[in-house]
Parts: structure tokens; sequence; C-alpha cells
């Protein structure tokens, strides 16, 4: 069995953000050369998440007004994590929206339904965050 990592760094220039992570997936994949197995991505900062859904900017729109009404990031005051940070509402939409996705690897591809891509979903941003890409397999 083969065992493939890589880190993927964004530079995510707003607050919340939604990047579809789908292309630089599929690269690790081709180079790992691994053809059957599991692909496991997962984000590497508590208030960002990974999550597998349609690439439509509507439903962007829909699930950041959603999350919005959930966890409100504004006022600071209603969290009380938010004593040295202003970020409570960050770490509840990451618990929503999920850490990590696993897919199947078949035929050196990510075994996909139609429309499903790979999403970042950035909840505290303005600055370098990263993913990991664990791949293991034959």
């Amino acid at each position: 069995m083969k065992s493939y990592r890589k880190e993927l760094w964004f530079d995510v220039k707003k607050r919340r953000e939604f990047i579809n992570i789908t292309p630089e997936v599929e690269k690790c994949l081709a180079e790992s050369g691994i053809k059957e197995g599991l692909l496991l991505c997962n984000a590497m900062h508590i208030t960002a998440s990974v999550f597998i859904n349609d690439d439509e900017s509507g439903l962007h729109s829909d699930f950041e007004k959603w999350l919005e009404k959930l966890a409100p990031e504004k006022p600071y005051s209603q969290y009380a994590h938010n004593g040295f940070e202003d970020n409570g509402d960050a770490h509840l939409k990451r618990t929503i929206m999920g850490r990590e996705v696993v897919v199947a690897v078949t035929a050196g591809r990510l075994d996909f339904g139609p429309w499903e891509r790979i999403f970042y979903g950035e909840f505290d941003g303005k600055r370098k965050k990263r993913v990991l890409v664990k791949i293991i397999g034959e």
C-alpha cells in the first residue's frame, strides 16, 4: 500500500470565503500515483472547513446567509469565546460545515457524483491557511 501527504496553502483575502479546491486535490491524486484507495482532505485550522457540494454561486450565497443566521458574526459580545479574539462565530460555522471529506479513488480518479466538488470554507480569514491531503491505496 502507498501513502501520500501534501499540504495545500491558500492566501484567503476575506473573512469568509468558499474556494473550490477540486483541481488542486486532483493534482495531488495524480502526483500520488494511487489508482485505488481513499483520499482524505481536511482543514488544518479550527475556524475552517472542507466539504463537498455543488459549485454554484447561488448555493454559496445561501450557505453564507444560512450560516450567518445560525451563528452571526456580530455583536462580538454574544460569544464567551471572544475574550481575546472576535471569531466565536467562525468556530461554530466550522462545526456546522464539517472538518474533512473522504473520497473514494477509483481508476485513478475521484469517485464523485455528477456535481460534487471539494470546497475549502474559511470563516476567519485574511491570512494564509492550509488543508491536508492524505491519500492511501495502491
